[in-house]
């Protein structure tokens, strides 16, 4: 009985496809390739930083023989904020697939 729903599908001109008994339809599997899209993303390439930077103290001779201090010493603090750039990178929005899809079959015994 299979070989009878193979030979009646392949004589109808239906190669390269799955006829399942006792159907005479032809079905064929089709591709569909898989889908991707494209994402900007904010990354941070450098960290911020907080830079001490220190003065040393100021110091003068007001007489021969004293010096005095005119100016402590001090710490300024320099804040360097974070760096970022932008970047792109691929995601995959569905996978590929395959299903079977109906062949329209031209016929001559048939007529269609």
């Amino acid at each position: 009985m299979a070989a009878l729903s193979m030979t009646g599908a392949a004589s109808a001109g239906c190669y390269n496809c799955y006829a399942p008994p006792p159907c005479q339809t032809c079905y064929q599997q089709q591709y569909v390739a898989p889908q991707y899209r494209t994402v900007d993303e904010t990354v941070m390439v450098s960290p911020g930083a907080t830079v001490a930077h220190r003065t040393p103290a100021q110091y003068r001779t007001v007489m021969v023989p004293q010096t005095v201090m005119v100016a402590p010493p001090g710490v300024q603090y320099e804040r360097i904020p974070p760096q970022y750039a932008t970047r792109q990178r691929v995601e995959m929005v569905s996978p590929g697939y395959s299903y079977y899809a109906p062949v329209q079959m031209g016929c001559a015994s048939c007529g269609y």
